[in-house]
C-alpha cells in the first residue's frame, strides 16, 4: 500500500480498502442531496487538499461500510487540489462515460473542471 505522501497516480491499478464516510443513499451534511454511489476515502493517506483521498466506489447498489477493491481511474479536478480515485469490483472497468454519469450528481463533480486518468 502506498505511504501517505504517495501521488493518487500510484494507486492506480492497486488494491485498496475504502472506508465509507457516505455510503450510498445518505445525505450530505451541509447540501441535503442523497449520494447515488459509496463514497468514502482510503485511510492513512493525505490528498491535495490536506484530508484523506477521497474514493468514489462504482459497481456496489448497496449502502457499505467499506469496501475493497482496484483503483481503475482517478477523477482529477483541474480546478482544485483534490484527487478522487474511482474503485470498482476486481474485474469491472466503468468506461469514462459511466464514472461522469455515476458522480456528476448535485454538487459534486460536474461543478468542477476535470479530466479522468487511467493506467497507461
Amino acid at each position: 500500500m502506498p505511504n501517505p505522501t504517495t501521488p493518487a497516480t500510484d494507486f492506480l491499478g492497486k488494491t485498496v480498502t475504502v472506508k465509507m464516510d457516505r455510503p450510498l443513499g445518505t445525505k450530505h451534511p451541509k447540501f441535503g442531496f442523497a449520494y447515488p454511489v459509496n463514497y468514502g476515502f482510503i485511510p492513512n493517506t493525505i490528498s491535495g487538499d490536506g484530508e484523506e483521498l477521497d474514493a468514489y466506489v462504482i459497481g456496489p447498489t448497496i449502502p457499505l461500510d467499506t469496501f475493497t477493491g482496484r483503483v481503475c481511474a482517478i477523477i482529477r479536478r483541474t480546478n482544485d487540489n483534490d484527487d478522487k480515485l474511482i474503485v470498482a469490483p476486481e474485474g469491472q472497468n466503468p468506461t469514462d462515460a459511466e464514472i461522469e454519469q455515476k458522480t456528476e450528481f448535485e454538487f459534486q463533480e460536474k461543478w468542477f473542471k476535470h479530466i479522468i486518468i487511467r493506467q497507461k
